[in-house]
């Protein structure tokens, strides 16, 4: 019996939607012949990945074939039972590796299988097989590390093809882009208003940058930190250099250590070809590690000693390389407090933090609101190609009052989003997020307004007129002081409306 979650059939008839998943989501082929454990694997796997099924090894290979005929997105991954009939798995996987040596493979087995099964890890190239019973969160974190591993692979593929362009397209190409960087991120450039606080920051970079120091960059998320990186690498003597980002939060210690470090060729299942560290790509340059704070105890370790030593060894290999790198890294997390909590390793935290910039949220920014936004909104009419003549005073007073607990990343969204929903050639405060409109007070008066409604004091008749005088004007600033979509919007006649807002002196602004 045949089992297959897309027919062969309709695989070149797939609609857009399909495909767009295809392209979002890792394509994982599942292969055993048992169609319950079959179907217990798809409904797994189908919350995090496109799952294909397969109940034979002939099955398999001829969906396979269709794949790659109809130059469908590749599978990424294949998970497979030992025992079939007719093929079993190492079999299977052998010819996969043969012929679509970049999948990734992965074998289910019971404890009777193993010793076949490690007399043929070598000949099929398993990544890593899972013995039965396996716990689904098992089965889930071993195919989500095989993605990475493919994807991994692709860059590495991709970063290879690159390297091939003749030697003057790809300096010329490369110079180009170097002094557009190095034009990009000067401090000059880094957007703030009159009296920023960011001026001393831009001051103390600018003292630093000569000098090979290891810096540590922390803030709040979407306060920055890669932009004062760039900042602090371009505006040093190695800017000429490379500049390389990781994140380090993003994968596991296994990966982590091979994107960092390198790997030899068949260091570990999937190692296809040697690759080359970002250790060792920075050479002469600059590394940048985000969200170092995430690593485990164990990482720390390592990375310490590549610090201390200057000198990486790549996964698999004996011999190790000396690298001179500037390091910088940021992190959203208060190190001090997770070294006193033991949770990272004081003699790294040296290393790392020789100079420490704190970056200021933008709550604490008011006067960078409004040139912040103004320059997000020109980069947005240029990716719509929709201008606009820029904010009102409203709007603008509504963003600078607004705490941004996402920063600077929720600013770019919200003017991204107000730009979309414009249909005036100003962006008004009407356009604003509901939750940013209500928290941005216009003036003292309704700062104390709402302290009261948070109990501090007044009667409960003073609490529900401030509220009531506090709903009246955010209605008002949504419908542009339209009074009859307000008064319409409230449930009250135009009379009632305008006795409100005399009883309130609530003012239309200018």
């Amino acid at each position: 019996m045949n089992h297959f979650s897309t027919p062969l059939g309709s695989l070149s008839e797939e609609s857009s939607s399909e495909t767009v998943s295809i392209k979002t989501r890792p394509k994982v082929l599942v292969v055993d012949d048992e169609i319950r454990s079959l179907e217990t694997l798809e409904r797994i796997l189908d919350e995090s990945f496109d799952v294909l099924t397969a109940s034979s090894a002939t099955d398999a290979l001829a969906l396979l074939e269709q794949c790659s005929d109809q130059d469908l997105c590749a599978i990424q991954v294949i998970v497979c039972d030992q025992r079939m009939p007719g093929m079993t798995g190492v079999e299977f996987l052998t010819q996969v590796r043969q012929r679509w040596p970049e999948t990734i493979r992965l074998m289910l087995s019971g404890y009777t299988d193993s010793e076949d099964i490690i007399s043929g890890i070598n000949e099929a190239g398993i990544y890593q097989y899972l013995t039965k019973p396996w716990h689904p969160d098992q089965l889930l974190l071993a195919v989500n590390n095989a993605a990475k591993l493919w994807q991994l692979q692709q860059q590495n593929e991709l970063l290879a093809n690159e390297m091939r362009l003749t030697a003057d397209v790809a300096e010329g190409k490369i110079l180009r882009h170097k002094q557009k960087l190095k034009a990009d991120f000067q401090l000059e450039g880094i957007c703030r208003g009159e009296q920023s606080p960011l001026e001393a920051l831009c001051d103390e970079v600018a003292q630093i940058a000569p000098y090979d120091i290891a810096v540590l960059v922390t803030g709040e998320s979407g306060t920055g930190k890669e932009l004062f990186a760039r900042a602090l690498h371009y505006n040093s003597h190695r800017s000429d250099q490379p500049f390389v980002v990781e994140n380090c939060g993003a994968m596991p210690d296994e990966l982590l250590a091979s994107e960092l470090f390198g790997h030899k060729k068949g260091a570990f299942t999937g190692a296809i070809a040697d690759h080359v560290g970002l250790f060792e790509q920075a050479d002469g340059g600059t590394i940048f590690l985000d969200e170092i704070g995430e690593i485990t105890p164990a990482f720390q370790v390592k990375l310490l000693r590549v610090l201390q030593e200057r000198e990486v060894r790549p996964v698999g290999s004996h011999r190790r390389r000396k690298v001179n790198v500037r390091v910088i890294a940021s992190t959203n997390r208060d190190l001090q407090e997770e070294v006193q909590a033991g949770r990272f390793r004081q003699d790294l935290y040296y290393r790392l933090a020789q100079v420490t910039l704190t970056l200021p949220p933008l709550r604490d920014r008011g006067n960078d609101i409004s040139v912040l936004a103004e320059k997000i909104l020109q980069k947005a009419e240029q990716d719509f190609a929709k201008p606009v003549q820029g904010f009102t005073d409203s709007a603008l007073a509504c963003m600078q009052a607004y705490h941004w607990p996402g920063n600077v990343r929720e600013l770019e969204n919200e003017v991204r989003r107000m730009l979309v929903m414009a249909k005036e050639d100003q962006l008004g405060a009407e356009l604003l997020s509901p939750h940013v409109l209500r928290a941005a007070p216009e003036d003292e008066q309704q700062a104390r307004e709402l302290t009261m409604l948070g109990g501090m004091e007044g009667t409960l008749k003073d609490r529900i007129e401030a509220l009531e005088a506090r709903i009246v004007k955010e209605t008002l600033l949504r419908f542009r002081w339209n009074k009859s979509r307000a008064a319409n919007e409230l449930g009250l006649s135009r009379v009632g409306l305008r006795s409100k807002i005399e009883r309130y002196g609530i003012d239309q602004p200018n």
